[in-house]
């Protein structure tokens, strides 16, 4: 309690022992070792075969195993304890990481757009057969790493980072199975950079996507999904609860969305109920409708709003 005004602090417990991402982290790992035998596969696939596209491939299997690394790295720090100067530990860690991932991707996008215009301008003799047995063997790995992070990757941000790149290197396998085919079977060398192209083009948009979410978490907006007027509505339709003044919502990290508010309660209904009573309504209302657990609230009686303007001014 602080002199002159009442607080409320109330979790669902303490805060998360482990973010979104910390569940996945096995996933992760096995992920990230398919990831690598695949890159070292493609790299000298696309040697033998003179293959662009399996070249390209594996440059983003590079990315994929740096973003990946950069996950499991995350996980490990968001995973230590809170400090007296870091109350919520390192859990934003997590979502660096996948602002790195961000960056990763994009340079990959740029890199294969530019290399399959160069491959226009001076075309080159890829072998198809060779890039078609490289590519398919791909895919199948690619395949499983994407089974074992579907379901993280709509939990987290940062895992889900690590999904995009695996999908794309998927789409970028089956891309270049295409191509592969089209230059057996009919010669056209020029299947070979289109297909980068097409990998180059894949990547972007859902790079860009993930690129807004990572900021909006950065930049602390309201977590996904959370109507901030409809979050003031429930709370101000409560029994005793007069208005909502200073709220926010922002987000840790994945899974870890948080609120704080001021709440002006009419010191009858206050009394009558008790503070205790109140802030449990307050949590049972907010974590039932919007799952947000982790709320701090400050009890106020009507008017004293106006009071810490004036102490302000």
């Amino acid at each position: 309690m602080g002199a002159g005004h009442d607080h409320g602090h109330t979790h669902g417990g303490a805060p998360p022992p482990g973010t979104a991402t910390a569940a996945y982290k096995g996933r992760l790992r096995i992920a990230l070792g398919i990831t690598l035998s695949v890159m070292v596969m493609e790299i000298i696939g696309g040697i033998a075969s003179d293959s662009l596209a399996l070249i390209a491939d594996a440059a983003h299997m590079a990315t994929d195993a740096v973003g990946l690394a950069l996950a499991l790295l995350a996980v490990h720090f968001a995973g230590r304890p809170p400090t007296s100067n870091r109350t919520f530990g390192l859990a934003r860690a997590e979502i660096l990481a996948a602002l790195a991932n961000c960056v990763l991707l994009l340079g990959v996008g740029g890199f294969l757009l530019f290399e399959a215009v160069e491959r226009f301008i001076t075309p080159a003799d890829t072998d198809g057969g060779l890039t078609i047995i490289f590519a398919a063997v791909g895919m199948v790995a690619n395949l499983i790493s994407l089974s074992l992070l579907m379901r993280g990757q709509k939990e987290s941000l940062n895992v889900r980072g690590a999904y995009l790149e695996v999908l794309a290197d998927t789409l970028g396998s089956v891309a270049v199975l295409i191509s592969a085919t089209v230059i057996l079977t009919t010669g056209w060398q020029a299947a070979d950079p289109i297909a980068s192209l097409v990998i180059g083009l894949m990547i972007v948009p859902r790079t860009v996507k993930l690129l807004r979410e990572t900021l909006n978490v950065l930049l602390e907006a309201a977590p996904k999904g959370v109507d901030m007027a409809e979050v003031r509505a429930h709370m101000v339709a409560l029994p005793g609860v007069a208005d909502v003044h200073d709220l926010h919502a922002w987000t840790i990290t994945s899974g870890m969305p948080v609120l704080s508010a001021h709440v002006v309660v009419d010191q009858s209904v206050l009394n009558s109920v008790g503070h205790e009573k109140m802030l449990h309504d307050l949590q049972g209302c907010l974590g039932s409708h919007f799952d947000v657990e982790h709320c701090t609230f400050q009890l106020e009686p009507v008017g004293h709003a106006e009071h810490e303007a004036n102490l302000c001014h």
